[in-house]
Formats: C-alpha cells, structure tokens, sequence
C-alpha cells in the first residue's frame, strides 16, 4: 500500500484539461478565468465581491489595508494559528495581541476576545475558523460593533463552511481564503478576498497589482491601442494567474462532492474512535456546518503515550501526520517580539502538547481510511 500521506489534493481530468486550455489559449497571467472564478466564488458563498489572489496572506493583508489598520495599530489574533495570521499585522505596522482559544472548538475566545478589547484600543479582530469549524461570530460582531474595531476573517480553512445556515464570507468586511494545496479547494498556491464592502473591494482591487489603475489584460487585450495606466498607490504583486484560477473554477464546482467525501471520514474517525482515551474534534451545531479542512485528535491525559510518541509510532505504521498547530507564543519571533510565553495561554499550550492532525483527504481509498483508524487504536493497545 506504501505510506499514506497527511494530504493528496483530489485533482481528475476536468482540472487537467482546465490548465491545457489555458496553456494554449496564449494568455496565461490574470485573465478571464480569474475574472470568471471571482464571479462564481462570490456568488457560492453569497458574498458582493471576491477577489482572486496569489495567497491567502495576501488576502488578510489587503483586509488589513483596507480596513486602514496601521503603525501603532493593536489587532487581535488567536495565538492558535499559523504565522500568516500575525505577521500581516507586522506588514502594515500595526501590533498583533494574541488571546486564547476555547477549550472545546480551538476557535477564538470571545471571553478573551472581550477582555483584550478592555485592555486598550482595538483596530481589528481577525478571528481563525479552526480546522473548517466557524468562531462564535454572532459573539464576536457583537463585541466589534461595542469596541467600534473591524473584523478581518482568516477563513484559510473555512470553505465551505457555513454560520447560521450562510456560509463564511456572505457577511464579511473582509474574509480571506486560502487555496494552498492541502486546502479544501486548491489552485496550487492561491486565495480569495471576499467583501460585501465596495469601498473594501475597490481599495483591494487596485492595491493587489502594483497600485496600477488598470490591469493588464484590459490593457493589453483591448481591440485599440490602450496602453496608459496610471499608479495611484503603492501597491502589491498580488493577483491570481488564470492558470491558477481555471483549476479553481473546477475545484468550486467539486466542492459540495469533496467536502461530502471529508465529512464521510470523518464520521468514520468519530465512530472508531470514540472510545478511546482521547478527544475527538468539534462538530458543527445546528444551522452550521463544519468544512473538514482538518481532522486534529488530542490525546487525553490517561492515553499512556506522549503526542511526539504518538507521532513517531504513526509514522512507522506508515500514517502521515501533522500538527495543527505550534501556537505563535511558542514560536522565537513572536514569544521576543510580544513578549509572551505558555503560561500565558493554557488552553493552546495544553491543545499543542497533545494534538496531531490525521490523513484527511477525498480520495482516501477504504484500505487507508481503515488502516489509519487501525493504526491510531494500536497506539493504546
């Protein structure tokens, strides 16, 4: 059977075809099939906008931008996340202040949300849907609109999740997701912006390609001469090539079939598992759904065996792993430059100690779902 790796993106002949058809159309860098995935993206998660870029780091830096966040700034992160989440906060100048998570979901928590807010002013709240599973939102808006500090949503995990039957980004400010390859829709390397804001869009829209008026297929694909362009902002390399973009626009057309595919094994996880010294991840409750870009397992205190343990004895029955995620407190850079420790978040230090991320992609065959579900037991045997 060989190993079975931590992620395998589920990419089929209509993908393949997607990219050959841009090869030969002669026009491979931002085009119509970004054009085309932008509409179709923000008309799936019901969103006034979306716009394509090159990385979901990209996206929240945007946000950033456009919800005018700099030098001096403070922004609220989740220490339970990765860097990306933070050092956009560092791009435009401003000061990340990291809380907690909550013990259950590993999302942001609203108490500790609330209590940063009381501590000094706020510009932005960039709340992280863990593993697929939407933050309490309805807790955090109502904190934003008491504290008057945007919400920026790192939303790398959450396609397609939904909130109150409304999936993750309809509502947004400003949302970014990620199409990196291991995510729940891929593009290889890429990402989203979704907006229902026009003042966030067009700010977003212009600061993405080099501060540039116009982009270049309006001017260089036009029927007359139309080569003027006018920069009137110190912007980013930051947009989506159409070879990206037309694996994207199958991918979205795929997405109900492959969250479906996840959710199967992950019900198949919950059920093998569920009697085991261990913690299983959270579920979506009633009007929401979970995207199952993750599937984190924490062992409990009385498991007999050390996560590393854990890891390695994987590992050697051939399951690919991962850990998701070394808190930003735990990192050098972010534990100097906050001035921050474990002491200071328990609940993510206790997570981290004892989490691992298991195999969870859609074409998983039967042999390696059991194998790793059979792996996983033998560890407390």
């Amino acid at each position: 059977m060989g190993k079975i790796p931590f992620h395998m993106p589920s990419i089929g002949p209509e993908e393949e075809a997607a990219v050959l058809s841009v090869l030969r159309s002669g026009w491979l860098t931002t085009g119509v099939h970004a054009k085309a995935f932008e509409e179709e993206f923000a008309s799936f998660v019901g969103a006034k906008h979306a716009l394509a870029v090159n990385s979901a780091t990209s996206a929240l830096h945007l946000g950033l931008d456009a919800a005018r966040v700099g030098p001096g700034d403070r922004v609220i992160v989740p220490t339970m996340t990765f860097t990306a989440t933070a050092e956009v906060v560092r791009y435009v100048g401003a000061e990340p202040v990291m809380v907690d998570c909550d013990v259950r979901t590993l999302n942001l928590d609203p108490g500790q949300v609330e209590q940063a807010c009381r501590s000094g002013p706020i510009k932005a709240i960039m709340p992280v849907h863990f593993a697929g599973l939407a933050c309490d939102m309805r807790a955090i808006r109502s904190i934003s609109e008491r504290h008057g500090c945007a919400i920026v949503e790192d939303a790398a995990h959450a396609f397609p999740s939904l909130y109150d039957g409304q999936h993750i980004g309809s509502g947004a400010f400003a949302a970014a997701f990620s199409f990196y390859v291991t995510k729940t829709l891929t593009t290889g390397e890429g990402g989203m912006l979704s907006t229902n804001s026009d003042e966030v869009a067009h700010r977003a829209r212009i600061m993405r390609l080099h501060g540039i008026s116009r982009d270049a297929f309006d001017r260089y694909r036009s029927d007359k001469p139309n080569w003027h362009y006018e920069v009137v902002a110190p912007g980013f390399k930051y947009n989506m090539p159409d070879l990206a973009a037309s694996i994207g626009r199958v991918q979205l057309r795929r997405a109900g079939e492959l969250r479906a595919k996840r959710k199967a094994i992950a019900d198949r996880y919950n059920h093998a598992f569920a009697h085991l010294p261990v913690t299983l991840p959270a579920d979506a409750e009633d009007d929401h759904a979970h995207a199952w870009h993750l599937y984190v397992l924490r062992l409990g205190e009385d498991s007999g065996i050390s996560r590393n343990e854990a890891i390695q004895q994987l590992n050697d029955c051939g399951v690919g792993t991962s850990v998701h995620f070394i808190p930003l407190h735990c990192h050098p850079y972010w534990r100097q430059h906050c001035h921050v420790g474990p002491a200071d978040f328990p609940v993510a230090q206790a997570a981290y100690e004892s989490m691992m991320s298991l195999p969870l992609f859609p074409d998983m065959s039967e042999v390696q779902i059991q194998h790793v579900i059979d792996a996983v037991s033998g560890l407390f045997r």
